[in-house]
């Protein structure tokens, strides 16, 4: 057992957590006569595979200037010529990488904006004539970044194995779920901000901790509201780093966070059944024990390199 989770320690080294970093496509129309629209298309520079590539429709002329490097992503200027309104017109991302989605956001000069998410099992979308819109789309983005994010699923893993009953467990998420909603909304609006690597490592550090807590065997028969809430706040400030990165380009920031706050929800509540039903089996079966040395030593590894690996990425 021991050697086995020695491997898993070492193989973890090798894995990384996802980044929540999905494209942007941002179109502005800028002369309603002549069908006119700069576009800045945002894709992350890190991401496996070529850079995707926008296929505007055949009834516009497009021209691009030289890329360049912003953040996380490499942007292209894109300037667009058209002989009628994009409305009714494809549009297409092509080379997506399974990893990577792209969120579109057009806003016409009459005030009206349309988003969706493309990817590579939708790929293209036809731009309504008229939309009714609401950035539904968040939900989505919240609901990936939850799931793709191994550092905040590891964290709720880890925080399901110290409760002990289903009240407590439902008041520990409550608290959770209150903490960085306030810090996601705080930092989004600029009303509090705390440097993104910073707040990296101390999302490791809840991590590396967790791990040490299930290690010593300590389960809470009561809500500890502290804890969850406390780390509730850095987490809410990991969510908000990265929806400011991609940037909300729509005038309606405030449902814009709400939708990506039920993105986030729902990928939690989606979690906890699996997480659930584990730590059951592990009771009713007899290898609980096992299954606590296991979580621990695996948790903590990830959590460990993680804190390590963002530290070294402070000074490059």
């Amino acid at each position: 057992m021991k050697k086995i989770l020695f491997l898993l320690i070492i193989f973890s080294f090798e894995i990384k957590s996802h980044e929540f970093n999905p494209a942007h496509l941002i179109i502005e129309q800028i002369d309603n006569k002549n069908f006119l629209y700069e576009a800045t298309w945002m894709y992350p520079f890190k991401n496996i595979g070529k850079r995707a590539e926008i296929i505007f429709p055949k009834t516009c002329n497009t021209k691009s200037n030289d890329l360049y490097y912003q953040g996380k992503y490499i942007n292209e200027k894109i300037f667009i010529d058209c002989s009628k309104s994009l409305k009714g017109s494809k549009l297409e991302v092509i080379d997506l990488s399974v990893l990577t989605d792209a969120l579109i956001t057009i806003k016409f000069d009459n005030g009206e904006i349309f988003e969706s998410i493309l990817n590579t099992k939708n790929s293209s979308i036809i731009i309504p004539l008229n939309e009714s819109y609401l950035p539904t789309a968040y939900i989505y983005l919240g609901f990936d970044h939850l799931l793709n994010g191994l550092d905040h699923i590891l964290f709720i893993f880890g925080l399901m194995f110290l409760i002990s009953g289903t009240l407590n467990l439902i008041k520990t998420i409550t608290a959770f779920t209150l903490a960085h909603s306030l810090t996601l909304g705080l930092s989004v609006l600029d009303i509090i901000s705390m440097p993104q690597n910073t707040v990296e490592i101390l999302i490791a550090f809840t991590i590396v901790y967790l791990a040490v807590e299930i290690n010593n065997s300590k389960k809470y028969d009561f809500t500890p509201w502290n804890l969850a809430f406390g780390f509730g706040l850095l987490h809410g400030l990991g969510f908000a780093g990265a929806l400011t990165e991609i940037g909300i380009e729509n005038n309606q920031i405030l449902l814009s966070l709400l939708f990506f706050n039920v993105g986030i929800e729902l990928g939690q509540l989606f979690l906890i059944p699996f997480i659930s039903i584990f730590i059951y089996l592990a009771h009713n079966y007899n290898f609980y024990r096992n299954s606590v040395i296991f979580s621990s030593y695996t948790v903590g590894s990830f959590g460990a390199y993680w804190v390590i690996s963002r530290f070294i990425n402070l000074f490059y």
